[in-house]
Protein backbone atom coordinates (compact mmCIF):
# COMPACT_ATOMS: atom_id res chain seq x y z
CA UNK A 1 0.00 0.00 0.00
CA UNK A 2 1.08 3.43 -1.14
CA UNK A 3 2.39 5.72 2.27
CA UNK A 4 0.42 8.91 0.25
CA UNK A 5 -2.51 8.06 -2.16
CA UNK A 6 -3.30 10.35 -4.84
CA UNK A 7 -7.07 10.32 -6.69
CA UNK A 8 -8.77 13.35 -8.87
CA UNK A 9 -12.16 13.86 -8.08
CA UNK A 10 -14.40 15.85 -10.51
CA UNK A 11 -17.93 16.66 -10.76
CA UNK A 12 -20.65 14.17 -12.28
CA UNK A 13 -24.00 14.51 -12.24
CA UNK A 14 -24.03 16.61 -9.46
CA UNK A 15 -21.87 14.75 -7.23
CA UNK A 16 -18.22 15.26 -6.39
CA UNK A 17 -17.08 11.33 -7.46
CA UNK A 18 -13.47 9.37 -8.68
CA UNK A 19 -11.94 6.98 -10.21
CA UNK A 20 -8.93 5.02 -9.37
CA UNK A 21 -7.96 1.78 -11.85
CA UNK A 22 -5.43 0.74 -9.30
CA UNK A 23 -8.24 -0.17 -6.72
CA UNK A 24 -10.84 -0.67 -9.53
CA UNK A 25 -13.57 1.82 -8.82
CA UNK A 26 -15.24 4.12 -11.17
CA UNK A 27 -17.15 6.92 -11.05
CA UNK A 28 -17.22 6.51 -6.73
CA UNK A 29 -19.17 8.98 -5.40
CA UNK A 30 -18.59 10.64 -1.70
CA UNK A 31 -21.99 11.35 -0.19
CA UNK A 32 -22.57 11.67 3.63
CA UNK A 33 -21.10 15.43 4.69
CA UNK A 34 -17.61 14.41 2.93
CA UNK A 35 -18.80 15.98 -0.41
CA UNK A 36 -19.82 18.97 1.50
CA UNK A 37 -16.45 19.05 2.93
CA UNK A 38 -14.64 18.75 -0.77
CA UNK A 39 -16.65 21.52 -1.72
CA UNK A 40 -15.74 23.66 1.23
CA UNK A 41 -12.20 22.82 0.65
CA UNK A 42 -12.71 23.82 -3.04
CA UNK A 43 -14.23 27.16 -2.84
CA UNK A 44 -11.43 28.87 -3.98
CA UNK A 45 -10.14 26.93 -6.55
CA UNK A 46 -10.69 28.44 -10.05
CA UNK A 47 -13.05 25.60 -11.70
CA UNK A 48 -13.40 23.06 -8.61
CA UNK A 49 -15.40 21.12 -10.81
CA UNK A 50 -13.27 19.86 -13.81
CA UNK A 51 -11.15 18.26 -11.48
CA UNK A 52 -8.56 18.86 -9.31
CA UNK A 53 -6.13 16.32 -7.15
CA UNK A 54 -6.21 14.78 -3.89
CA UNK A 55 -3.59 13.47 -1.10
CA UNK A 56 -4.35 11.21 1.59
CA UNK A 57 -2.37 9.62 4.16
CA UNK A 58 -2.62 8.06 7.61
CA UNK A 59 0.31 9.73 8.31
CA UNK A 60 1.60 13.18 8.17
CA UNK A 61 3.14 14.84 4.98
CA UNK A 62 4.65 17.59 3.93
CA UNK A 63 2.12 20.24 2.43
CA UNK A 64 -0.72 18.53 4.16
CA UNK A 65 -3.32 20.89 4.63
CA UNK A 66 -6.03 19.37 6.75
CA UNK A 67 -6.69 16.05 9.14
CA UNK A 68 -9.85 14.27 9.47
CA UNK A 69 -9.96 12.76 13.11
CA UNK A 70 -11.86 8.96 12.75
CA UNK A 71 -15.19 9.57 15.16
CA UNK A 72 -16.73 6.43 14.42
CA UNK A 73 -18.59 3.52 12.54
CA UNK A 74 -21.59 4.40 10.81
CA UNK A 75 -22.73 1.27 8.69
CA UNK A 76 -20.14 -0.21 6.24
CA UNK A 77 -18.45 2.89 6.36
CA UNK A 78 -16.54 5.38 8.69
CA UNK A 79 -17.81 8.72 10.08
CA UNK A 80 -14.34 11.95 10.57
CA UNK A 81 -14.19 15.28 11.63
CA UNK A 82 -12.96 18.08 10.49
CA UNK A 83 -12.10 20.56 12.68
CA UNK A 84 -11.05 23.07 10.29
CA UNK A 85 -14.60 23.09 9.02
CA UNK A 86 -16.29 21.95 12.44
CA UNK A 87 -17.82 19.46 10.45
CA UNK A 88 -18.64 15.46 9.88
CA UNK A 89 -18.14 13.50 6.61
CA UNK A 90 -19.10 10.23 5.77
CA UNK A 91 -16.06 7.61 4.25
CA UNK A 92 -17.51 4.58 2.71
CA UNK A 93 -16.11 1.08 2.37
CA UNK A 94 -13.96 2.19 -0.36
CA UNK A 95 -11.47 3.70 2.09
CA UNK A 96 -10.46 0.18 3.18
CA UNK A 97 -8.74 -0.31 -0.77
CA UNK A 98 -6.29 2.30 0.32
CA UNK A 99 -6.22 1.21 4.19
CA UNK A 100 -6.53 -2.52 6.05
CA UNK A 101 -8.75 -0.87 8.81
CA UNK A 102 -9.87 2.60 8.87
CA UNK A 103 -7.08 5.35 10.26
CA UNK A 104 -7.50 7.21 13.45
CA UNK A 105 -6.42 10.36 10.97
CA UNK A 106 -6.19 11.24 7.63
CA UNK A 107 -3.90 13.47 6.32
CA UNK A 108 -5.58 15.67 3.77
CA UNK A 109 -3.79 18.01 0.67
CA UNK A 110 -6.03 19.43 -2.20
CA UNK A 111 -4.05 21.10 -5.21
CA UNK A 112 -5.93 22.75 -8.26
CA UNK A 113 -5.27 21.14 -11.48
CA UNK A 114 -4.12 24.16 -12.72
CA UNK A 115 -1.33 24.38 -10.23
CA UNK A 116 0.55 21.20 -11.32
Amino acid sequence: MNAINVIAPYRHLGMWVFDDPRVDLVKEPFVGGADDLITRATAGFDDPAAGFVLLFSAIDFPGRQFVLEWRRSDGEGDIYYSADFDAEGWLCPALLRYFETAPPRLHVALRERSAI
